[in-house]
């Protein structure tokens, strides 16, 4: 599958490394093969330059002309609603779910366990409870096969019981 993210004038990132590290920026230009000027208007980041290999980026990307003054990218960027649309990414979620994570204190920590060592014995109970019956009804192994115990067919009164054979012809 080919590339979808580019470095480009208009691209969000996120930062990976030093003091504005998880902050969004925008690259506003390209200076060499590893290097950018950004500006994070509304994330409190300076402009200046970053190298590439600190930064992450999004799918995002807003229109505003190259090298573009810190005023010019601000309106663009609230134009686009970036804020918005990174706080609904799967991304930012995940980030926010990790610092939601690492504060938790010891007890919660211990909640946390507790809850999920109950949720998986529910969730084995009704698995197990699901297999055992997909195994009695035979649609376990995808085969239709005669349930165990008492739940055979019973013959009819009166019915022979039919041996496998044919009946021999009367000479």
């Amino acid at each position: 599958m080919p590339f979808q993210r580019f470095v480009e004038t208009g691209r969000t990132a996120v930062v990976s490394d030093g003091p504005n590290k998880g902050k969004l920026v925008s690259i506003v230009d390209v200076i060499d093969q590893t290097r950018v000027l950004v500006d994070g208007p509304n994330s409190n980041v300076p402009r200046g330059q970053i190298r590439l290999n600190q930064l992450h980026l999004t799918k995002f990307r807003i229109k505003f002309p190259f090298t573009a003054s810190t005023r010019v990218v601000r309106k663009a960027w609230n134009d686009a609603k970036v804020d918005e649309k990174w706080s609904e990414s799967v991304w930012a979620k995940k980030v926010a779910a990790k610092d939601k994570r690492i504060q938790l204190s010891d007890f919660d920590r211990f909640k946390l366990r507790r809850a999920r060592s109950r949720r998986n014995k529910i969730r084995s109970l009704a698995f197990f409870n699901l297999k055992k019956a997909a195994s009695r009804d035979g649609t376990l192994y995808g085969k239709k096969k005669m349930a165990k115990g008492g739940d055979k067919p019973k013959p009819k009164k009166g019915a022979q019981k039919p041996t496998g054979k044919a009946p021999k012809p009367k000479k």
